[in-house]
């Protein structure tokens, strides 16, 4: 199984997928690792990423999917896939996968964005992101709100997707 942990800058997929990949014992990559220097140089510098710059990356991290499942590895990807022709690209050709989508309100990633250190994105893209998002509907994605804390998130997604420990 591949799960793709979605949402904007810091809704918290890196976070959540590690730990679900801790509880799991499964891989986990994030999406940000996919990314070209280039890219990641244009959003520390706060300019906001085309669809042309984001087609190479989404390319790349469908691939990395792809490979996974098919070696028979259950995996965790962080990934924004903020609209849904970028969602519909990752999954295609990749059968089995679950998407969870993590929820919550520009104020609370304001605030987040704020407090994070050491990372590239500009804090203040969030509002490109915001009105880039096509957020998923429930028969999409499976929605966890980012108000929780992270164990509550994960046992919901291990409950939810009825995902069994693996060793």
């Amino acid at each position: 199984m591949i799960i793709l942990v979605m949402g904007v800058s810091g809704s918290g997929k890196t976070t959540i997928g590690e730990a679900l990949a801790a509880r799991l014992g499964w891989g986990f990559s994030d999406a940000d690792g996919f990314h070209s220097a280039e890219n990641k140089a244009r959003m520390a510098q706060g300019i906001a990423l085309t669809d042309e710059d984001r087609w190479p990356w989404l390319e790349a991290i469908h691939q990395a999917m792809k490979e996974r499942q098919r070696e028979g590895r259950d995996h965790i990807f962080a990934c924004s896939a903020l609209k849904r022709v970028y969602r519909e690209l990752l999954r295609e050709n990749v059968p089995e996968v679950c998407m969870v989508y993590l929820a919550g309100s520009a104020e609370l990633l304001a605030e987040r964005l704020n407090h994070r250190r050491g990372h590239f994105f500009a804090p203040q893209l969030l509002a490109d992101q915001l009105a880039v998002l096509e957020p998923p509907t429930a028969d999409e994605a499976l929605i966890a709100d980012i108000r929780q804390t992270p164990e509550q998130i994960v046992e919901h997604i291990v409950s939810a997707l009825d995902i069994e420990r693996h060793s």
